[in-house]
């Protein structure tokens, strides 16, 4: 399969078969009159509706949603009846997209990665009802870690494991594997619990037991003694070492920095009937985002963020990560570093957070592929390029961002980060997926 390069990565519109997801085949409607072109802000009347109700998690990643909502940015851009609604779970985010909001559902809203394409592909819907999305922007960096119960101290469960056969052992020494959970299966927190294992020598499919559970049950597990670890989100760490639940392992900024996190995708057939009002939805995102980066914002984020009608924890318990205070636990050092905590807009190297990298899409579906998920539909890497051909429109967010005036300078020309690093050393370059997946040593055997 021959290699793209970065600044064509996935947007040839060459006659190869690579070239045939070119973003053609999933261009927005043409613009409406009266639609201002270029530099211009999308005025109101332009906008087709001025509704859409997005779903939402009560975790970090869903801050730019709330914000919007909060300080005006939806009703700025025309969305006057923009919703957020809180969802259960990430089943319930996922059945409620597919009825949509006509029928008492979602149009979209946030989500791990890369559930817009499993949706899209029936792949985890009732009766593998296809339900097309649109990945439109990345929502935050970073944001997540792996937390251990307190039973497993002193056992150097830390980012590299001091002594793997701990875990391995398990089973023998205490009459069960060990125990690991996320929230949902096959996207974010379950590949970063993954990730982190097979990095240390454990086969996260044989050496221990991993389970989807509702976080509120993992740590009433972990508090019982019967849930080991589990793969969590902001501000679940700072409870956990705080009420002397367990500790923090690991960070996924240790892990990956700047890592992709959580995404904004709402569904085809929304964009299409409502182009306008997409780009009015991403300018909204993109000042929320730019709003919540801003230090001396940070304490009214927090003020909104604990309140009921969203997170629903005391704003203490969101200090601590909003800052980059981290306290680890178990003899490990603390963090007290703002870029190390949840970003929203631009990390310190100068990338773009809130841009859907195509390069990152890659990444979690190769990450798929690896763990042998969906293999009937996840195939091979020209299956999953058309798939991300037709899902990921960051020429939506480009074109967003220049009617915006986000500087020239701050708006990617290109859909690939580049080669990225991880904390064993294994690269990733998302020119040779083959190569990142050769080079792991625990993987499903093909």
């Amino acid at each position: 399969m021959s290699q793209l390069s970065r600044r064509h990565f996935l947007m040839t519109a060459t006659a190869t078969a690579m070239g045939a997801i070119a973003l053609k085949g999933c261009a927005p409607a043409e613009t409406p009159q009266g639609q201002q072109q270029g530099g211009g802000t999308t005025t109101t009347s332009a906008v087709e509706t001025d509704t859409i109700k997005l779903g939402f998690m009560p975790i970090v990643e869903s801050a730019p949603l709330i914000i919007a909502k909060e300080k005006g940015f939806f009703a700025k851009h025309g969305l006057t009846n923009a919703e957020v609604s809180k969802q259960a779970n990430w089943a319930s985010a996922r059945d409620n997209v597919v009825i949509g909001s006509a029928a008492g559902g979602i149009d979209g809203g946030q989500w791990q990665m890369p559930m817009p394409y499993l949706i899209s592909e029936g792949i985890i819907t009732l009766n593998n009802q296809k339900v097309p999305m649109y990945v439109l922007a990345q929502l935050n960096t970073q944001g997540n870690g792996i937390a251990i119960s307190g039973a497993n101290k002193g056992k150097g469960l830390h980012l590299k494991i001091a002594d793997p056969d701990y875990i391995k052992a398990f089973a023998a020494n205490n009459g069960r594997k060990f125990k690991a959970a996320y929230t949902f299966p096959h996207a974010n927190q379950d590949l970063w619990i993954r990730y982190w294992f097979a990095a240390n020598g454990i086969n996260p499919d044989s050496d221990i037991e991993l389970l989807a559970v509702p976080p509120a049950e993992t740590v009433a597990g972990m508090r019982n003694g019967t849930m080991d670890a589990f793969s969590t989100g902001d501000p679940w760490p700072f409870r956990i070492v705080s009420d002397d639940i367990g500790f923090m392992a690991t960070l996924t900024a240790q892990m990956w920095p700047y890592h992709p996190e959580e995404y904004l995708a709402v569904r085809a057939d929304w964009v299409d009937k409502h182009p306008n009002a997409t780009k009015a939805l991403l300018k909204a995102v993109m000042e929320a985002q730019q709003w919540c980066d801003d230090k001396a914002n940070r304490s009214e984020l927090i003020q909104i963020c604990s309140r009921r009608e969203y997170f629903n924890v005391p704003g203490n318990i969101l200090t601590p990560p909003y800052e980059g205070t981290y306290t680890m636990g178990d003899g490990q050092p603390n963090f007290n570093d703002f870029n190390i905590g949840p970003l929203y807009w631009r990390d310190p190297n100068g990338n773009s957070i809130s841009y859907p990298y195509k390069s990152h899409d890659l990444w979690f579906l190769t990450e798929n592929l690896r763990w042998g998920f969906n293999a009937d539909k996840l195939k091979d890497f020209d299956n999953i390029k058309q798939m991300i051909g037709r899902v990921n429109r960051s020429d939506l967010w480009q074109e967003a961002a220049k009617e915006l005036g986000v500087p020239a300078a701050e708006i990617p020309t290109t859909d690939s980060r580049g080669v990225e690093t991880f904390f064993d050393g294994i690269k990733f370059d998302p020119d040779n997926p083959q190569a990142y997946l050769d080079s792991l040593k625990i993987k499903v055997k093909s």
